[in-house]
């Protein structure tokens, strides 16, 4: 059974840089084209993906890619038959008896939105294989999708005007994810998403923790100079790790002190496994982050106390 999501923005952190990415897609969604949004694990593509859903003001179908996916999984298939049975004894020495099945035809989430209208968020798309996404090329150029026959005696269905999809997707080279094929990728158009920037991690860390301002730039500083020592800028999104920092520590009431020792505990447990770096190199590292961090806190003390 497809189910509807019910989408609230009410907790969507804006920024420019981020408001900038938002009307790039718009721009092409409101034109009649679906988007893809690319990007590395962490950088918030879902969230972004169904924000985006939420301004076209439509019902949205989420669905997520899997190695296991058949087109049947989104186009629908028969679960289950319908039986009729009538016995007729009008006449005590004549029985007639008919019997009648029915295969029960369940439309998968792309048929549903298809039909409807609705936006369907297709999340880590290449993560099906691209054999399965194949039944999206006629969706997206003649809007047209092709059903299996017998469906209700229909061949295929009409486009609603309103359809739209909006895939992500994270980089070929990461564990899990196949290859594109061209004719899909020449009918979307691929919005990047970077790494978000200092601001834009900050305000996230502040709503989505709790933790003042003042606290959520320490983290994120930390957690910037920490993968721009052990070089894995590339291999995953700072942003995570500074979250997961930030809740521990407000859940916990941990201050957010350099100094602290529950504090660099935390980020320890949370960034060490992010590197592949040893384990005596990530603590020479982390221990003179904590100095420069700690430092830097002071230095914007006094000149707060001066001003």
């Amino acid at each position: 059974m497809t189910t509807v999501v019910q989408a609230n923005s009410y907790n969507f952190v804006n920024t420019p840089a981020i408001n900038c990415l938002i009307q790039r897609a718009l721009r092409y969604l409101h034109a009649g084209f679906s988007v893809h949004l690319r990007g590395p694990v962490g950088t918030g593509k879902t969230t972004l993906a169904i924000h985006l859903a939420n301004l076209l003001q439509r019902p949205i179908l989420l669905t997520f890619g899997d190695d296991e996916y058949k087109s049947s999984d989104l186009i629908g298939n028969q679960q289950g038959h319908n039986s009729k049975k009538v016995v007729d004894n009008y006449i005590r020495t004549v029985v007639k008896l008919e019997e009648e099945f029915r295969p029960i035809w369940i439309d998968g989430p792309l048929t549903t939105a298809c039909r409807e209208g609705f936006t369907l968020v297709y999340d880590e798309f290449n993560r099906s294989r691209p054999e399965v996404n194949n039944v999206v090329l006629s969706v997206l150029e003649e809007k047209l999708l092709v059903l299996p026959t017998p469906v209700q005696q229909q061949e295929y269905i009409r486009v609603h005007p309103q359809f739209r999809i909006i895939f992500t997707s994270n980089p070929q080279e990461y564990c899990g994810v196949h290859a594109t094929q061209e004719a899909l990728m020449d009918r979307l158009i691929t919005i990047d998403i970077p790494e978000p920037d200092e601001l834009t991690q900050e305000e996230i860390v502040v709503q989505k923790s709790g933790l003042i301002r003042a606290d959520a730039s320490v983290i994120v500083s930390l957690v910037k100079k920490f993968r721009e020592r052990t070089q894995q800028n590339g291999n995953f999104s700072g942003l995570r790790a500074c979250l997961i920092v930030a809740q521990v520590c407000h859940s916990n009431n941990v201050p957010v002190v350099p100094t602290s020792t529950d504090f660099q505990d935390i980020c320890a447990d949370v960034l060490l496994s992010r590197s592949k770096l040893s384990q005596s190199e990530t603590s020479s590292i982390f221990g003179e982050l904590f100095q420069e961090v700690g430092s830097a806190k002071k230095r914007s003390a006094r000149r707060k106390v001066n001003q």
